[in-house]
């Protein structure tokens, strides 16, 4: 049996990173790559631009929780590209 098979179907897991945070809204970007624009008292406490949130639906609960670990990961990895194009002789320099 796959580990697919193993979760039961009236579970599912996701994942949104958060784009941007203007007024009472935060912009989301979905797994599949749709922007949306959710509530941000809809989310949990203190999040933040770039923070990756896991979403889990369970029984028809939605728990959602900041995954700290992988935003420090991914924003890691951004400004390394940022590096990498700044090191390529440009006149200006981006940070994040």
């Amino acid at each position: 049996m796959s580990r697919e098979e193993q979760v039961a179907p009236d579970i599912l897991a996701s994942t949104l990173v958060v784009d941007a945070v203007e007024g009472g809204l935060a912009r989301v970007e979905r797994e599949d790559g749709h922007l949306e624009d959710w509530p941000l008292a809809s989310l949990p406490r203190g999040v933040c631009e770039g923070d990756v949130i896991r979403l889990r639906v369970e029984g028809g609960d939605l728990e959602m929780e900041i995954d700290h670990e992988l935003t420090r990961t991914r924003r890691r990895q951004a400004q390394a590209q940022l590096d990498a194009l700044n090191s390529g002789g440009t006149a200006q320099e981006i940070d994040l």
